[in-house]
Protein backbone atom coordinates (compact mmCIF):
# COMPACT_ATOMS: atom_id res chain seq x y z
CA UNK A 1 0.00 0.00 0.00
CA UNK A 2 1.52 3.23 -1.03
CA UNK A 3 0.94 6.41 1.00
CA UNK A 4 0.18 9.60 -0.36
CA UNK A 5 1.84 12.28 0.23
CA UNK A 6 -0.67 14.17 2.31
CA UNK A 7 -0.68 11.69 4.67
CA UNK A 8 3.14 12.31 5.19
CA UNK A 9 3.04 15.88 5.22
CA UNK A 10 0.04 16.10 7.91
CA UNK A 11 1.66 13.42 9.86
CA UNK A 12 4.37 15.25 9.91
CA UNK A 13 3.04 18.49 10.56
CA UNK A 14 1.15 17.41 13.69
CA UNK A 15 4.29 15.75 15.50
CA UNK A 16 5.91 19.81 14.47
CA UNK A 17 3.40 21.01 16.75
CA UNK A 18 4.99 18.96 20.18
CA UNK A 19 7.90 19.49 21.65
CA UNK A 20 7.79 15.70 22.54
CA UNK A 21 10.02 13.57 20.87
CA UNK A 22 7.80 11.19 18.47
CA UNK A 23 9.85 8.35 16.94
CA UNK A 24 7.75 5.68 14.54
CA UNK A 25 9.02 1.99 14.83
CA UNK A 26 8.46 -0.16 11.85
CA UNK A 27 10.28 -2.93 11.52
CA UNK A 28 13.46 -2.22 12.75
CA UNK A 29 14.05 1.04 11.80
CA UNK A 30 13.29 4.58 13.86
CA UNK A 31 12.04 7.15 12.34
CA UNK A 32 11.35 10.97 13.48
CA UNK A 33 8.25 11.11 12.53
CA UNK A 34 8.91 15.15 12.32
CA UNK A 35 11.03 14.06 8.99
CA UNK A 36 9.33 14.18 5.82
CA UNK A 37 12.09 12.12 3.98
CA UNK A 38 12.16 9.52 6.70
CA UNK A 39 8.41 9.18 6.25
CA UNK A 40 8.32 8.60 2.87
CA UNK A 41 10.86 5.98 3.13
CA UNK A 42 8.70 4.53 5.96
CA UNK A 43 5.19 4.62 5.53
CA UNK A 44 5.35 2.98 1.72
CA UNK A 45 6.81 -0.13 3.07
CA UNK A 46 5.21 -1.00 6.42
CA UNK A 47 1.53 -2.30 7.24
CA UNK A 48 1.88 -1.77 10.99
CA UNK A 49 3.82 0.88 13.32
CA UNK A 50 4.55 1.73 16.81
CA UNK A 51 5.14 5.04 17.61
CA UNK A 52 7.17 6.28 20.77
CA UNK A 53 6.71 9.63 22.36
CA UNK A 54 7.84 10.84 25.18
CA UNK A 55 8.07 14.75 26.97
CA UNK A 56 6.57 17.60 28.19
CA UNK A 57 3.71 17.37 25.76
CA UNK A 58 3.60 13.59 24.96
CA UNK A 59 -0.58 13.00 26.30
CA UNK A 60 -1.51 15.98 23.92
CA UNK A 61 1.17 14.35 21.19
CA UNK A 62 0.10 10.65 21.67
CA UNK A 63 -3.88 11.93 20.65
CA UNK A 64 -2.98 13.88 18.12
CA UNK A 65 -0.77 11.77 16.19
CA UNK A 66 -3.36 8.76 16.76
CA UNK A 67 -5.90 10.42 15.16
CA UNK A 68 -3.84 11.50 11.95
CA UNK A 69 -2.49 8.15 11.64
CA UNK A 70 -6.84 6.52 11.74
CA UNK A 71 -7.76 9.83 9.45
CA UNK A 72 -5.47 7.92 6.85
CA UNK A 73 -6.25 4.37 7.85
CA UNK A 74 -2.43 3.84 9.21
CA UNK A 75 -2.51 1.08 11.83
CA UNK A 76 -0.62 2.35 14.39
CA UNK A 77 0.03 1.14 17.65
CA UNK A 78 1.09 3.80 20.96
CA UNK A 79 3.88 1.96 22.88
CA UNK A 80 3.32 3.30 27.21
CA UNK A 81 6.69 2.74 28.23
Amino acid sequence: MATNNEAVVEIAQAAGKFTSSIVLQADNKYIDVKSILGLFTTLVNTKSYELHVHGPDADEAKKAMSEVFAKHGLNVKLVED
